[in-house]
């Protein structure tokens, strides 16, 4: 075990930082694809955002979903089919030529979307209890170097062999990280012969556990706090002052700092929640990164700010991989697969809304208050952690609060027949 847990870790590491660095690539510069690749050129903001967005809905709609069937065949089938699934679709929005179709290209991507929290689930469920929270740790820091190498690739790529072909390059990156699951991976110990549950099931059973509801709205909310100021960056660096012809690749730096923190910093959070509980690390990373976000409104030169972005990504590095770790230890096995699909409904809802939301407060406010109003929103979760979390904040309560997966198949039945 102690062999496999280890390869799978490392395995799954480079499979989610192929996956997210294909995203990466070719994702950021959807604005410029359409407008000048599919003809678009009225209401291009309304477009783009529609593309970027309607893909997370689809996501989070269909992911209860992948993860029943991800708890009735495994984890690895879920990683094998995305995994396949969007590298096929990456090379087919290469030969899309009419907005409409990409539209119904990005919908498939999100429909057909799992590899990563397959990926998490696998390595959550072939871990040891106590290993679990360094390996997810780790996990983090896949994703966060995936999206900051990404956007550099597809910048070169779109820069000199145009991008469409960029689409090429996602394909071929991302057909690397399928077949490095399919033949790295593996899945012990899974128990194929129960019955597959249904999604109206699950929620129930998910919803009856308040330990993991809060988490999941923890998820929305540190997931949002990053998606509420995407849109909204590039414009306050242009407001500091720096020049339009290199605000591209300050607005990439300080985007940035945010991923390079986490990757220092995220598995050394994941030691720390090893010795205290990973309750007190998602405490400590809600307060740090609340209160960086309040004082991003006090800077005003691009140096301060991407410093402070900086800081606030090394207590921001703690939040999300505390969070996996908690739902390890409140959910049961049999339920895991579909414990992070939820967490990933929940995470794709708030990356839709965030940076919707976040161009609406931008334009109604000066962009400096939204980082108030981010970095409140922040410490308000640490509040309520602290006041209504003893669940999660008490390791011993922690064990109390499986979902009873394991146990719940004739009450499944049960409802299956009313």
């Amino acid at each position: 075990m102690a062999y496999s847990w280890k390869r799978n870790l490392a395995v799954l590491w480079i499979g989610v930082f192929f996956c997210s660095t294909a995203y990466s690539i070719s994702i950021p510069f959807l604005p410029i694809f359409m407008s000048a690749d599919l003809g678009v050129t009225d209401r291009l903001e309304i477009w783009s955002g529609i593309a970027f967005g309607i893909t997370f809905l689809a996501s989070a709609l269909i992911a209860p979903y992948w993860g029943s069937l991800s708890d009735k065949y495994g984890r690895k089938p879920m990683l094998i089919r995305s995994g396949f699934s969007l590298a096929a679709l990456y090379l087919l929005s290469y030969f899309v030529t009419d907005p409409y179709t990409f539209l119904v290209v990005r919908v498939l991507q999100g429909l057909l979307a799992g590899f990563v929290p397959a990926s998490i689930a696998l390595v959550a469920t072939n871990t040891p209890e106590e290993k679990t929270g360094y390996a997810l740790s780790v996990m983090a820091t896949s994703g966060a170097t995936g999206s900051i190498i990404g956007p550099l690739i597809g910048g070169v790529v779109s820069h000199y062999y145009g991008n469409r072909n960029a689409f090429l390059f996602s394909a071929a990156v991302v057909l690397i990280a399928a077949l490095i699951g399919t033949f790295g991976a593996k899945e012990q110990n899974f128990n194929r012969s129960g019955a597959r549950s249904h999604v109206r099931d699950d929620l129930k059973l998910a919803f009856a556990n308040r330990t993991f509801v809060i988490l999941l709205g923890l998820v929305a909310l540190s997931t949002f706090s990053v998606m509420i100021l995407e849109p909204l960056i590039t414009v306050y660096v242009l407001e500091m002052g720096v020049d339009r012809s290199s605000a591209s690749l300050t607005s990439g730096i300080v985007f940035s700092a945010v991923g390079i923190a986490t990757v220092l910093m995220a598995p050394r959070w994941g030691k720390i929640g090893n010795r205290i509980g990973y309750g007190k690390v998602l405490l400590i990373g809600l307060i740090g990164s609340g209160i960086g976000n309040i004082l991003q409104f006090f800077v005003t030169d691009f140096i301060g700010f991407g410093v402070l972005r900086f800081g606030y990504g090394l207590f921001y590095a703690a939040v999300l991989p505390a969070i996996n770790a908690l739902i390890v230890q409140v959910t049961e096995p049999d339920f895991r697969g579909r414990a992070f699909s939820l967490n990933q409904s929940s995470s794709q809802l708030a990356m839709m809304a965030g940076p919707i939301i976040g161009g609406m407060l931008g334009y109604m406010l000066d962009i400096q208050w939204v980082f108030v109003i981010n970095g409140a929103a922040l410490l308000a979760a640490a509040l309520l952690l602290w006041f209504r979390g003893k669940g999660i904040l008490t390791p011993s309560a922690n064990a109390a609060g499986p979902l009873p997966a394991a146990s719940s198949a004739g009450r499944v039945r049960h409802m299956d027949r009313s």
